[in-house]
């Protein structure tokens, strides 16, 4: 049989398909590693050990609102911005703070300062900048005498929903009993 010439490697389709994959998952690689290492990990923890005594105490501020018998229902009202909130319960401090927490996003957590109403002693009114809306860690925290209790759930807001706290077993100690 007669050898015939083949043309040269770089006139052939499959090489470039081959050398255009590799240089794509090197130039990915690259991009990758340069976002790793200009972004901040917000949501990692660099001190984990206090993070978890901290679980404790939340627990114990936890177990104390459900002996105190608390629970708050709470309103926003998207048009003034007026945060209405009744609390039942053993409990009358003279001011509450109320945390509405961002799961993902820390710039969008909204901390307020309710103050109780002079004509109403169960009701507390506080202030919202802006209309909340979306998936977030609701938590509410008083004083009874030197301690302070804490009423902690994970709501759905949209502007103009009412909010109920204290109606479901404490997350992580659900077999604790008051």
């Amino acid at each position: 049989m007669p050898a015939t010439p083949a043309s040269p490697w770089y006139k052939h389709l499959w090489p470039w398909i081959i050398i255009a994959m590799l240089a794509t998952s090197v130039l990915l690689t690259i991009h990758m590693v340069i976002i790793a290492a200009d972004t901040e990990d917000t949501l990692v923890s660099d001190n984990y050990y206090e993070a978890g005594k901290g679980i404790s105490r939340s627990l114990e501020r936890e177990q104390l609102a459900k002996e105190l018998k608390l629970q708050a229902k709470a309103h926003l009202d998207e048009l003034t911005g007026e945060v209405s909130l009744r609390l039942s319960g053993n409990s009358r401090p003279d001011t509450l703070e109320l945390n509405l927490i961002s799961p993902t996003q820390a710039g969008k957590d909204r901390h307020i300062a309710l103050t109780r109403s002079t004509t109403e002693a169960d009701r507390y009114i506080g202030q919202l900048p802006e209309a909340i809306s979306g998936r977030r860690f609701i938590e509410l925290l008083g004083q009874q005498g030197e301690q302070t209790w804490r009423l902690f759930e994970e709501e759905m807001l949209s502007p103009g929903a009412d909010m109920l706290l204290g109606d479901e077993p404490i997350p992580g100690a659900e077999d604790l009993r008051p």
